[in-house]
């Protein structure tokens, strides 16, 4: 039987991205790039990458279905592609990270491969086989490039071995607290989860990064995050995934410390505000409500120094 040409075969689209795509008039146009660049398989190029990295960004969903980013950390080379569609992770489970509540065998998760210093980016999402506690092989669902805007440059040097888990315990909380709120107010970056189940049954969760000049992200005396979203690639993972399940699971890194902020809630996307005229470039806005927020003091082993020779 001949093969589906990439014209023939189904849209990468759901209808959440469709419909975002949609308010903006670039359906036609994005029908091909969605066919060309969203692989079921990694090119080498993006096979070669993942090896390179120190950290990796992931998403997952709980069992109660709250959707969780986290960022992981080991020596270069922890991740490695035996072939196209495979990526054998490891990493030992981790029971201070809420994500890795959601790293079971078979469940559906998203990973993002950045480079901070070179503002290098590649993401893909599949689902774990997992036959240990020290790592998992995600079986490819899709593979695809993103392009290096909104990337803080940044420099990541080892402070401790990754191996050793920090001894500080993970605060929980339903509010922010005075660290929490700097973390979010001064931030320049950070990284978002959510997910969508498709018609076939198949879950499929996206984790994407976040930037702008520090401060971006908005905090309301309610606690409430404002969040611009800028021009893109027009691929709306993210925003239409929020259209079709308005949960959001979002990490936030203290560069410095190593301190990372991780919270879920649900969120609204705001196509036609007044308030989107407050932020600077943005096109439209969407709005983030914690409802579990986690603070866990050096969980990362890295920190990083800013570029800017790039």
């Amino acid at each position: 039987m001949l093969e589906k040409s990439r014209e023939d075969a189904p849209s990468p689209w759901h209808q959440g991205e469709l419909a975002m795509q949609r308010s903006v008039g670039v359906v036609e146009r994005m029908d091909g790039p969605g066919r060309n660049f969203v692989r079921k398989a990694m090119p080498e190029q993006h096979r070669a990458f993942f090896p390179m990295l120190p950290f990796v960004v992931l998403g997952t969903v709980d069992a109660k279905g709250d959707v969780w980013a986290t960022v992981r950390a080991a020596q270069p080379g922890f991740m490695s592609s035996p072939d196209p569609e495979t990526l054998e992770v490891r990493l030992p489970r981790e029971s201070a990270d809420p994500a890795d509540a959601g790293m079971e065998d078979g469940a559906a998760i998203a990973m993002l491969g950045i480079q901070l210093e070179t503002r290098r980016r590649n993401r893909l999402n599949g689902a774990i086989s997992r036959t240990d506690a020290d790592g998992f092989r995600l079986r490819v669902g899709q593979s695809f490039g993103n392009c290096p805007q909104y990337i803080q440059p940044r420099a990541a040097a080892f402070v401790r071995d990754p191996a050793l888990p920090t001894a500080l315990p993970p605060l929980r909380s339903h509010e922010f607290d005075e660290r929490a709120r700097r973390m979010v107010e001064n931030a320049d970056t950070f990284f978002v989860a959510s997910y969508v189940d498709r018609e076939n049954g198949e879950r499929q969760v996206d984790v994407s990064h976040r930037g702008g000049y520090a401060g971006f992200v908005h905090l309301g005396a309610d606690g409430a995050l404002t969040v611009p979203d800028f021009a893109g690639n027009r691929f709306f993972n993210t925003l239409g995934n929020f259209l079709v399940n308005p949960k959001a699971g979002l990490v936030f890194i203290d560069f410095d410390t190593g301190d990372m902020l991780q919270m879920t809630g649900r969120v609204e996307v705001l196509l036609d505000s007044p308030d989107i005229a407050a932020f600077p470039r943005a096109e439209r806005l969407w709005r983030f409500t914690p409802e579990d927020i986690v603070l866990r003091p050096d969980a990362l082993p890295l920190r990083w120094n800013r570029r800017t020779d790039v």
